[in-house]
């Protein structure tokens, strides 16, 4: 009798340890009666009685990651890349992951690879190659909504790597260089462009500053001959009203001055050695005299002015008898 409840037992203790299940931290199993399901195991202990029920699913309800491998994939304008990427997802609800889905994994991966070829074969190399951030985005929004009715929730996608052909490759390295030589040409034309622009005004400037100096020049000379005319004429309008007046000195004045221009003419040439007077030195004489009477009338000095005027020309070297 005591091997009996010995064996019972035995068989209680191995019945109560088949049913306890421990669920780890980050996991899901689901418990299946019969085959059908009835509720999600959590993290910790769980009494699962063994014959009636069973752990049907181990659901791994952490974040991750499924590799895309590489694609080769046509792009629109019919340039052959290859693309290889990565998925990240985690399962919100271990029952769909579990019941709605056959495997989960491949399933991922299939549905991934599909949308990548149709994604990328809608845009051309270039795009491609610069629009990783959008190629994700789209990706992102169209698997995650496939994968919504499974209890999986999509992350993040990745595009790892694109490879174009090695002749694209070089094609597109002889595009980028005679770019940027381009883009040198111009940027020197540029420079030179401007340089001739800055040279130009600097030279006009100068010819505006230059004809500005000549005309305040003109100006200036016109001012000076304007002066020099009021001179002349207002010289001209006091002898003519001394001539009016009947003194015939003013017209010796003016014989005078032009004949002492003469000489100093003469004596200021540098070829000049000797000066003959072709005339009397006593007609000089007279025409000073003459201009000494014509300042003092025209002055209102008295006769002193006459005498420095005569002894001035008695001091001139001449003989006696010529001043007499």
């Amino acid at each position: 009798m005591e091997i009996i409840v010995g064996v019972l037992a035995f068989f209680v203790f191995l019945y109560f340890a088949a049913a306890i299940k421990i669920v780890r931290q980050g996991y899901r199993y689901t418990i299946e009666h019969f085959g059908r399901f009835t509720r999600t195991a959590t993290p910790g202990f769980n009494f699962v009685p063994p014959v009636f029920y069973r752990v049907g699913h181990k659901i791994n309800m952490m974040e991750q990651v499924v590799d895309i491998p590489g694609q080769e994939i046509i792009t629109r304008d019919n340039a052959m890349v290859s693309v290889d990427g990565v998925v990240f997802f985690q399962v919100l609800d271990a029952s769909k992951a579990a019941y709605e889905v056959s495997d989960l994994y491949s399933s991922l991966m299939a549905l991934s690879t599909t949308n990548l070829r149709t994604v990328m074969g809608s845009m051309d190399l270039d795009e491609t190659l610069s629009k990783r951030d959008e190629i994700n985005a789209r990706l992102l929004s169209v698997v995650d909504q496939a994968t919504e009715a499974w209890g999986v929730k999509i992350t993040r996608v990745e595009i790892k790597d694109i490879r174009p052909p090695a002749d694209i490759v070089n094609a597109m390295t002889r595009q980028m260089k005679a770019e940027r030589e381009k883009r040198a040409a111009i940027l020197e034309a540029e420079g030179e462009r401007q340089s001739e622009i800055l040279r130009a005004e600097g030279e006009k400037q100068s010819q505006i500053l230059e004809a500005e100096g000549q005309r305040e020049a003109a100006y200036a000379e016109a001012e000076a001959r304007v002066r020099l005319a009021e001179a002349e004429a207002k010289a001209t309008q006091v002898v003519s009203d001394a001539i009016s007046s009947g003194d015939k000195q003013a017209i010796n004045y003016f014989i005078a001055q032009k004949y002492v221009d003469a000489i100093g003419k003469f004596a200021t040439s540098p070829n000049a050695k000797t000066i003959l007077f072709p005339v009397e030195a006593t007609n000089l004489i007279g025409s000073l005299g003459g201009i000494a009477e014509l300042s003092k009338e025209v002055l209102g000095k008295d006769g002193d002015v006459a005498a420095r005027i005569s002894g001035s020309a008695g001091g001139t070297g001449l003989p006696k008898a010529d001043r007499d």
